[in-house]
């Protein structure tokens, strides 16, 4: 079961997973996952945007049959977005807890995704939990919420997007077990775009060196590259259908820049893959 939160205003959202996502390890991912869940220990992925770090949670909390709560941090996500508030409901004041509080009570894992958007008060809030007290303190209801041995953390972030404004202090850090994540080798990556796209794995290999050229272009034309996730989405459109040139163009050219010279030097690369 999956709950999403991406915003204070938005509602959350539940989803039951009938069946395990698909997420396809290239290293021994999973094995450190379950050891950290096992001895409660809070978990820090590191990666690049898109390269599958939420699978890979969604995945492992499948696999362990506990509730997935996940967050999307931003700038104005604030601690009670997380443990809760006080809400007027029917001419009554109630409490209502945030998905953190949630996680904690139902022993499920609670995911932050891109923690160093989030406000420093946030990652206050989350230090008694990472350490062996491993509580929750609620000061609105005078709760100690006892975190139980289901209960995990994981959070996440990009270290590409850090500055010196938006960065995990040491302190945050050390507090965690960490996990690099990379995008899979040209090999897995064939195999994850055509399992998720339904694409014929023939035919997303010159889609996944296409994106290893655009790749290359880091820190010399874009900020940032192609994801595995939007490769999945090019296979999708040319499974429909889409012509390759404009499926590239849509969904690897488009979302990874707006200067147009840069566009068009980009587009010789797909040209040189599709004709």
């Amino acid at each position: 079961m999956e709950v999403s939160w991406s915003s204070q205003e938005a509602q959350p959202s539940r989803q039951v997973e009938e069946e395990i996502p698909f997420y396809l390890p290239v290293g021994n991912e999973c094995a450190l996952f379950e050891a950290a869940y096992r001895y409660r220990l809070p978990l820090l992925l590191k990666g690049p945007t898109g390269c599958g770090k939420t699978r890979f949670v969604a995945h492992m909390a499948a696999r362990l049959g506990r509730p997935l709560l996940t967050v999307s941090c931003h700038d104005d996500l604030t601690a009670s977005d997380l443990t809760g508030r006080y809400l007027l409901k029917g001419g009554e004041t109630i409490w209502v807890d945030g998905p953190l509080t949630q996680a904690v009570r139902e022993g499920g894992i609670c995911y932050l995704d891109e923690i160093v958007e989030a406000r420093k008060d946030v990652t206050v809030v989350l230090h008694p939990l990472t350490d062996d007290r491993r509580i929750l303190p609620l000061e609105r209801t005078g709760e100690t919420l006892q975190a139980p041995p289901e209960f995990m953390l994981v959070v996440s972030y990009n270290p590409g997007y850090q500055n010196i404004l938006k960065s995990l202090k040491p302190s945050t850090r050390q507090r965690f077990v960490a996990l690099s994540f990379d995008f899979p080798a040209t090999e897995a990556e064939v195999e994850i775009v055509a399992r998720e796209s339904g694409f014929p794995r023939e035919r997303c290999i010159p889609l996944v060196n296409l994106a290893n050229r655009l790749r290359a272009l880091k820190g010399v034309d874009l900020e940032e590259v192609a994801s595995t996730r939007l490769l999945v989405y090019c296979a999708i459109l040319m499974e429909e259908g889409i012509d390759p040139f404009e499926a590239a163009q849509v969904a690897l050219i488009e979302p990874l820049c707006d200067e147009a010279e840069v566009k068009e030097g980009l587009l010789e690369l797909v040209r040189a893959t599709y004709g």
